[in-house]
């Protein structure tokens, strides 16, 4: 009687696909581009989240209290590319959204806020964290195998 042989999961279809992605995470994420673009990402959510103190439009509470929270949630959401690329690679549209909501902001929020300093401010932060999102997408998109995208299999 021979006894049945019994696949170990270390060879699992699907651990060794979990393993290629990551690997391709890891070294998507240790890129001079990949760093950079966190590293400046940072600077500009924690930027766009002081600037009403460092612009000086700090008594304009909506727009502060607006620039403040869209600061620190993109540089959260930007953040978590080096320690989880694989995972947190999509939210870089969720980021190019905060970009584009900070450009618009000041004529959007309740009050008189639309004054040369709040509008030029909130237009460049907006605009270079739009530009850092898209850069963290399309290079979250060349990364994976393929270049499809993670989760992309040859067989699609």
């Amino acid at each position: 009687m021979t006894e049945p042989t019994h696949a170990t999961m270390e060879s699992h279809p699907d651990i060794l696909a979990m393993r290629e992605r990551h690997t391709w995470a890891e070294q998507a994420a240790t890129t001079p581009m990949a760093q950079a673009v966190e590293a400046m990402s940072l600077i500009t959510g924690l930027y766009l989240a002081a600037s009403p103190w460092i612009v000086g439009f700090n008594g304009m509470t909506t727009l502060a209290v607006t620039n403040l929270i869209t600061g620190i949630a993109y540089a959260l959401l930007m953040g978590g590319f080096g320690h989880a690329y694989e995972r947190t690679h999509s939210m870089a549209w969720a980021a190019a959204l905060l970009g584009v909501w900070s450009i618009i902001a000041p004529w959007v929020v309740a009050g008189n806020v639309a004054t040369t300093r709040t509008v030029i401010s909130n237009i460049i932060a907006g605009a270079v964290a739009l530009c850092l999102a898209l850069v963290a997408s399309s290079q979250a998109k060349k990364a994976a195998p393929g270049g499809r995208g993670p989760g992309a299999r040859a067989g699609r």
